[in-house]
């Protein structure tokens, strides 16, 4: 019997490559080739299965244009690149790969904060620059992170996580809007408060963006949530690009509206808005919350581990679509 055909769609682990060659014939790409649509979909013609990495988009035309298509494994927590209807409807599994990046992801969010709070990155352009040539009493004045007040907007998993790190590590007050109230043991364990979220743009110190991609929550944080903030607080997405209006909060930074943010994501990543280019008050990263090799490793393999589950008839682990017939 001939093995089922998957696709990798960009570069991974080599040995994870391997270790997928000995359930499946696969078509690999080592050159981390960034394909368009029309390309994805050619090389998919003849797959059973696909493992992404959060970049392809996996639509209704896509599906049309794959008649074997029956799985989509994602190499990353979140799956705002699959139309999970379209999927639905034409019998194709999609799975993401939750629970193993949440502790790494959690550490980077809180790093982003730091560096946002106390002016890391700005304060090194200035020492680069050849500028630093003696002390003084405000160069470089950030806010404390110990003590004061921590919002977070999305708890799941990674939001759970920070909050803890705040609480427990650096006493802060944490509060937290989210779609539903946590439980009350969950909010002991973060102790966190619950409140509406435009409260807590007006009371937090430091707000942190943990929230998943949909329609609904586009442009979560605009021009009208960022007028709430006061003006010496700081904003950190480490969520999904979008959730943010980066071309508002370029405004807002530019005329100190807020402090000052650390983003890393954005709208239509790879590309950044070039109005945040030009603004010193903000830190900048490539979307690397998950990426120490320990955790991408893991991604990589639960991503693996979700192809061969399903191909040899136990089911996925860990899907995020139930599809009511398969192809």
């Amino acid at each position: 019997m001939s093995k089922p055909r998957i696709l990798v769609a960009r570069a991974i682990f080599p040995d994870i490559v391997d270790r997928l060659r000995e359930h499946f014939d696969v078509e690999a790409n080592p050159d981390d080739v960034i394909w368009t649509p029309q390309e994805l979909a050619a090389r998919l013609a003849d797959k059973d299965g696909v493992l992404t990495t959060g970049s392809q988009r996996i639509d209704a035309t896509l599906l049309a244009a794959a008649p074997r298509l029956k799985v989509c494994a994602n190499m990353a927590v979140g799956y705002n690149n699959f139309d999970v209807d379209a999927m639905t409807a034409a019998g194709v599994l999609g799975t993401n790969t939750p629970d193993v990046l949440t502790e790494t992801t959690a550490d980077f969010g809180f790093a982003l904060l730091m560096a946002t709070a106390r002016r890391m990155t700005e304060s090194e352009h200035y020492l680069r620059a050849g500028k630093w040539t003696k002390w003084s009493y405000d160069m470089f004045a950030g806010s404390d992170i110990h003590g004061s007040t921590l919002g977070i907007i999305g708890m799941g998993r990674i939001g759970q996580g920070i909050a803890k790190r705040g609480a427990h590590g650096f006493g802060m007050k944490v509060v937290y809007h989210n779609r539903s109230r946590l439980s009350a043991e969950l909010e002991a364990e973060c102790k966190a408060t619950y409140v509406g979220k435009d409260e807590l743009l007006r009371t937090a110190d430091h707000v942190v963006l943990v929230v998943p991609y949909t329609p609904a929550s586009h442009h979560t944080i605009g021009a009208a949530e960022l007028a709430l903030m006061k003006p010496t607080a700081t904003l950190v997405n480490i969520a999904r690009g979008g959730i943010v209006d980066d071309a508002a909060l370029a405004v807002a930074l530019r005329e100190r509206r807020i402090a000052a943010a650390g983003l890393d994501v954005f709208e239509g990543e790879p590309s950044v808005h070039p109005d945040l280019l030009t603004v010193p008050n903000v830190v900048l990263t490539p979307h690397i919350a998950s990426a120490t090799v320990p955790t991408r490793r893991a991604m990589a393999n639960l991503a693996a581990d979700n192809l061969i589950a399903f191909f040899d008839g136990r089911g996925p682990l860990t899907p995020v679509n139930q599809p009511s017939t398969l192809r």
